[in-house]
């Protein structure tokens, strides 16, 4: 900035501040959820908390794909409801982090399965039924090499043979 004064021309530096305001994209994206969730533990998809969480934040679904690496399309399909395949727990731990939540508070029902252990909690259950792999796999329509894939960490089991052998909790 200049200005002419009495005695010459007066200089003052001018200084912008810039900041990001703190509001997400589609403003009402947000109210809806913020309407239909008054906390997290209402929410029952990872999709959904994922959402409550970045809107929590004001962040953009862009902004969470810069700040944890994740590629925008990769993101952007975390937050889809008809996801089939279970999330990789190595990105939900980095969106975890940005979001300030621990990871077990991102996950629903059947990632917190795949989370804590699949092979403990099937043998646990064929255990608790006195059957042997045969037996078990027999009963519930698998084959007995497949149990063993799934006690041995070796395959994961898919959310459709989750929900027939522990129900959708």
């Amino acid at each position: 900035m200049t200005c002419h004064c009495p005695g010459g021309i007066k200089y003052a530096p001018l200084y912008i501040h810039s900041f990001q305001l703190l509001q997400p994209r589609k403003l009402l994206e947000a109210e809806r959820f913020n309407i239909q969730y008054t906390s997290p533990s209402e929410i029952d998809t990872v999709a959904d908390k994922l959402r409550y969480y970045r809107h929590k934040k004001a962040l953009r679904q862009k902004d969470v794909a810069e700040k944890t690496g994740i590629h925008l399309a990769t993101y952007c399909a975390y937050e889809q409801e008809d996801r089939k395949i279970p999330y990789p727990l190595d990105k939900l731990s980095k969106i975890a982090e940005l979001f300030d939540v621990e990871i077990t508070d991102l996950l629903d029902h059947y990632n917190l399965f795949l989370y804590n252990g699949q092979a403990q909690q099937i043998r646990a259950l064929r255990q608790s039924l006195g059957l042997s792999k045969k037996e078990f796999g027999k009963l519930y329509g698998f084959h007995a090499h497949t149990v063993n894939q799934w006690e041995n960490d070796n395959i994961q089991i898919l959310k459709t043979t989750w929900v027939k052998l522990f129900g959708d909790e």
